[in-house]
């Protein structure tokens, strides 16, 4: 079945938003723990591509079937997990890469590079990171993975701070700048 890119963003309702990733059915790599692990010789680059043994993976079919297996663990680690083996994929910064967002009603919702559409709130925090002069903003995705916030992404955020830099989505405020 050939893939079928999701509407544009700033078309969606709230609740067209929800049942968009309600639809989306990921494995619950939070529950597994599978004895055996190796390296998968995967890497996610700073902005946003895998690769496999030096190789791109361009089929973006893929790329989204992998991330739906990622976890990150306490101490930092990506891994791509399954009821039988957890393969470890190196990750140059963050395992996704916000690339739009649009206010919907009283939340955030930010398309991923892969597609998916996360909503900013308690369960998906904005985290800055860097200093006022180089600051890095993450979302929390999912399994303790993130999403850097791209430049563009930024900006629009920016658009629809207060004028201290923050903003708020589904009752929880966030800064734009680290303390």
């Amino acid at each position: 079945m050939p893939y079928v890119p999701p509407p544009d963003l700033a078309t969606l309702s709230l609740a067209e938003i929800a049942e968009l990733t309600a639809a989306r059915k990921l494995p619950p790599v939070d529950q597994w723990q599978p004895a055996a692990s190796s390296d998968s010789r995967m890497v996610i680059k700073a902005d946003g591509r895998w690769f496999h043994d030096g190789g791109e993976i361009r089929r973006p079919a893929m790329v989204r079937a992998f991330a739906g297996l990622l976890r990150r663990e306490a101490d930092g680690q990506h891994w791509l997990v399954t009821p039988f083996e957890k393969q470890s994929i190196e990750v140059e910064d963050a395992a996704f890469i916000a690339t739009d967002v649009v206010r919907t009603g009283d939340a955030l919702a930010f398309r991923l590079n892969t597609d998916e559409v996360v909503v900013a709130g308690p369960d998906h925090p904005l985290i800055a990171r860097g200093d006022a002069e180089l600051p890095a903003l993450y979302l929390a995705v999912r399994h303790g993975c993130e999403a850097r916030i791209n430049r563009s992404t930024w900006l629009q955020l920016v658009d629809l701070a207060d004028d201290d830099l923050t903003v708020t989505s589904q009752g929880s405020r966030f800064s734009l700048v680290p303390a």
